[in-house]
């Protein structure tokens, strides 16, 4: 039962816009067991590509043993993000990877990849701050989370597919689709219970303080050919981990899905966590993202997680709420930096938002400026400034100290390949929040 809601199907692999029924692509013939780490081929996109055998099972109507094709393999995409990783059926696996035409993801990297193959390897917010890059953890943290566990998830109007692994409780864990109310966050295992939630649920919001609210700016057609919904408004709540734990540690195993690295589950007293929501015509609050922040930071970060949910991404959100955090910064006059090291995306998506903010500081501001003199403007650290100017070879080391070097033509130039109004800003004007007791801090 629907009751009468339009439901869209979202392939995590794919684009915010690319909603879409999943089609099985399939092979021929009977196959023989492979044994877990084998390497083998598996028909992707209608081309056989190179996998990693990682786990198989029986399904329903399964022969002895699981043989035929009502066995099911785990396969890791060789060359390809973990997050493409997926249980298929054994009838899309090929023997043979010695054959003409088997593809692995370093062929992506020698042709050119059209728009669409680009936004279906991207993670266009893969921001998974604190990630450790020593080998040996990152080989045990591969092993434990290396099999997906919950494979779709129900949130609102909205089927998506998952990406990562996350530690939900065993009884959840076991299921291949969990549902998620999309006020309170909490996880259900069937529909019928979802529902009758659904319909005892008086919450139309997250819990904690109001902190912004602004009209929301028209979605691009795309989005609502795709059949999404176009908001009324855009609001973001501020929630301490310590006064809504169960809501925060349900956000920490919902983002879990789709970022590779996050450690935070259940510890989220010393964290603050900021929602942003699309205010419907129902007046409903309903997440797209988020991003989080300790309480204290002996290192002056001022994000610790950020994610926007994969049926919200390509809509600005996630430069929304950078610079969120970078006013809620300035307002507590302090520098910030969102957690090292960051994925090469990460970094991406960060460099772009400092790159508009520092040429338009530097716009507004002909005269010679220093760089602690724009870390005092933005709130944006000396590194990450000094780092980015150097991207944009705006700044050198002169006689032991980095002067910048730019002219207004020159700032003018960069401003017409980065202009800063094509993104989605968080007015200072409508950002209520205001700067805590140092001893509300630690409550």
């Amino acid at each position: 039962e629907n009751r009468g809601r339009t439901f869209a199907k979202y392939a995590g692999v794919a684009p915010a816009l690319d909603y879409h029924l999943l089609m099985k692509e399939e092979g021929s013939g009977p196959h023989e067991m492979l044994e877990i780490g084998a390497r083998a081929a598996c028909l992707r996109s209608g081309q056989p590509h190179a996998c990693d055998i990682i786990e198989r099972r029986s399904t329903a109507g399964a022969g002895e043993g699981g043989e035929g094709s009502a066995a099911e393999y785990y396969v890791h995409y060789v060359g390809l993000n973990r997050r493409l990783d997926e249980w298929v059926a054994a009838d899309r696996i090929v023997h043979d990877t010695s054959g003409a035409g088997v593809r692995d993801g370093a062929e992506l990297g020698g042709r050119r990849a059209t728009r669409k193959m680009k936004r279906r390897i991207d993670d266009m917010n893969a921001l998974q701050a604190g990630a450790s890059h020593d080998e040996a953890l990152e080989k045990e943290h591969e092993e434990s989370t290396k099999v997906k566990n919950i494979q779709t998830v129900e949130i609102g109007r909205f089927e998506v597919d998952t990406w990562y692994f996350s530690p939900f409780p065993d009884e959840y864990a076991q299921q291949r689709k969990l549902y998620i109310c999309e006020f309170t966050l909490k996880y259900m295992k069937r529909r019928s219970t979802y529902l009758a939630h659904c319909e005892r649920e008086r919450s139309r919001q997250p819990p904690g303080q109001l902190i912004y609210r602004c009209d929301a700016p028209p979605l691009r057609r795309e989005c609502l050919a795709a059949g999404m919904e176009q908001p009324k408004q855009l609001s973001v709540f501020e929630i301490n981990g310590s006064d809504s734990k169960v809501y925060c540690q349900c956000l920490c195993l919902l983002a879990k899905l789709f970022l590779d690295h996050k450690t935070l589950y259940y510890d989220v007293d010393p964290f603050l966590f900021y929602v942003l929501c699309e205010v419907g015509a129902d007046g409903g609050h309903r997440i797209a993202g988020y991003f989080s922040k300790e309480k204290t930071s002996s290192e002056h970060n001022n994000i610790a997680c950020i994610l926007v949910l994969p049926q919200h991404q390509r809509k600005g959100y996630s430069k929304l709420l950078i610079d969120c955090a970078y006013q809620i910064s300035i307002r507590e006059a302090k520098v910030g930096s969102p957690e090292k090291p960051l994925s090469d995306l990460g970094l991406l998506s960060f460099r772009s938002y400092w790159t508009q903010i520092l040429l338009q500081t530097l716009s507004d501001h002909r005269g010679n400026l220093s760089v602690k003199e724009i870390s005092m403007m933005t709130s944006i650290t000396t590194d990450d400034i000094i780092s980015t100017l150097q991207s944009l070879n705006l700044i050198k080391y002169w006689k032991g100290q980095h002067v910048i070097s730019v002219s207004p033509k020159i700032v003018d130039e960069h401003l017409k390949l980065h202009p800063p109004g094509t993104s989605l800003r968080c007015d200072p004007s409508k950002l209520t929040w205001q700067p805590p007791a140092e001893d509300a801090l630690d409550k």
